[in-house]
């Protein structure tokens, strides 16, 4: 049945604008470096909606796998020829065309030795024939550690999903927001981040107050310390950030406009990292950037699941 409702309307594939931190080159040196070097024949299925990795659990058994299943070992591309379709509940939502990397959350949700598996948001077939490279959950890591920089560009990548996303809900009505995921940073890792970055200070807001806007140019990111914090786009609360809680990264990665606004739901105090400190600190601690990675994974995955 067809739903006489707008709001309701099939997703609509849109093609978002590559990001200007982004860079083909160096992003074709990272997977040739440490992943294996893909042909596709046109039609090929690399991936399908809602497919697990074979995570291990105890006695080294697939946790999801059947008895006759085969396994299933997530991969993420960089096309280097070609074109490939992303579907979602069976809606186009995308392509990638040379240059372009896809399919690198569910690659990123098991970094770094996550126990449960993840699943794949979208389907992937070939339309054409492709050439490219892959990487795995191990070569992705094992490249990191040799060039930890790379993270940040592969979280501009996810960015611009983010950004689509966000454009969906500024105009659509979605579920009750609610607390986001896991912290992207534990007690331990707090402590280290204030003790590490120089430039990093400890900002307070009174309850209610905004800490930043939709729409603004970003010059810091933020860590919630203590209370909590609500993210809002176009004035609609999507999510509410606890204690290890990340927000206004994305800004200050790729120097884009704030794409949401930032209140103080509780008295606050959070850690205010600037643009400088973030590239040197993800540069020399590899955890840092996988961490970031998987907290810009987790919000792409909890913001797909307001529309549910």
């Amino acid at each position: 049945m067809t739903s006489s409702n707008p709001q309701e309307a099939p997703l609509v594939p849109l093609k978002p604008a590559v990001s200007s931190f982004y860079d083909a080159a160096v992003a074709k040196a990272f997977f040739k470096g440490s992943g294996r070097r893909e042909k596709i024949a046109a039609g090929t299925t690399l991936f399908v909606e809602n497919e697990k990795s074979s995570k291990k659990g105890l006695f080294n058994k697939p946790i999801n796998a059947d008895l006759f299943s085969k396994p299933v070992a997530h991969r993420m591309y960089l096309l280097s020829e070609g074109t490939v379709e992303l579907s979602a509940g069976g809606k186009l939502i995308d392509t990638a065309n040379a240059g372009e990397v896809f399919g690198e959350m569910a690659v990123i949700s098991e970094i770094p030795g996550s126990v449960a598996p993840s699943a794949r948001s979208a389907s992937a077939i070939a339309k054409t024939d492709c050439t490219g490279y892959s990487l795995d959950v191990a070569e992705t890591e094992a490249g990191l550690n040799k060039t930890p920089e790379f993270a940040l560009m592969l979280m501009s990548v996810m960015f611009e999903r983010l950004r689509f996303l966000a454009s969906r809900l500024a105009t659509r009505e979605v579920a009750t927001a609610k607390s986001g995921g896991e912290p992207v940073f534990d007690a331990a890792t707090l402590a280290a981040l204030e003790g590490r970055l120089e430039r990093a200070t400890v900002v307070r807001f009174d309850q209610g107050r905004r800490i930043m806007k939709e729409g603004q140019p970003g010059v810091s990111m933020y860590v919630v310390l203590e209370g909590s914090v609500s993210i809002a786009i176009n004035e609609k609360t999507v999510e509410e950030l606890g204690i290890g809680g990340v927000f206004g990264e994305m800004a200050l990665v790729d120097q884009s406009p704030r794409t949401a606004s930032a209140t103080a739901r509780t008295d606050c105090a959070l850690l205010s990292i600037n643009r400088e400190s973030l590239m040197a600190l993800v540069k020399s601690h590899t955890a840092i950037g996988m961490a970031m990675m998987r907290c810009v994974a987790d919000r792409i995955r909890y913001m797909n699941s307001l529309f549910a």
